[in-house]
């Protein structure tokens, strides 16, 4: 397969992705009017997305396997860590909230069913990351 076909295939996809990165970017923009949370979810969305766009030139320069394969993994773990760190923030967030009503009185503490642990989650999360860019990256190492 020529170089340029992937490259085209990227591009459409990054294309395509606006309907996550355009609000992503808004959230970023908008500042403290959004929660941190957010605005780091919006950082992990703008990280993956901007890495995709990153192999677009890579890919028509023709670079090494290595290279590509390098700059996908370093962009999902960069991804996936905001993304956890985003996880982790809403929690707080969330948690703050809740005693700040209780403190009012105003709601009564509600049994919600067992929550999956932050481990399993933050495995979880990172395994949904890791899987597409291993692929990318045995992928791209075979050229």
């Amino acid at each position: 397969m020529s170089h340029p076909v992937p490259a085209l295939a990227v591009a459409v996809l990054c294309a395509s992705g606006c309907v996550w990165y355009v609000p992503a970017i808004a959230d970023v923009r908008a500042g403290a009017d959004r929660p941190a949370s957010r605005r780091t979810a919006a950082a992990a969305c703008l990280t993956g997305w901007g890495t995709a766009a990153l192999v677009i030139p890579l890919l028509l320069a023709s670079a090494p396997g290595a290279l590509l394969a390098a700059v996908v993994g370093a962009g999902a773990a960069s991804s996936a860590a905001l993304l956890l760190h985003g996880r982790a923030q809403h929690g707080d967030e969330q948690r703050e909230e809740a005693r700040r009503w209780a403190e009012l009185g105003c709601v009564r503490r509600v049994a919600v069913g067992r929550r999956p642990g932050r481990a399993r989650v933050a495995w979880a999360l990172a395994a949904a990351t890791a899987v597409p860019g291993t692929a990318a990256a045995l992928l791209l190492a075979g050229r």
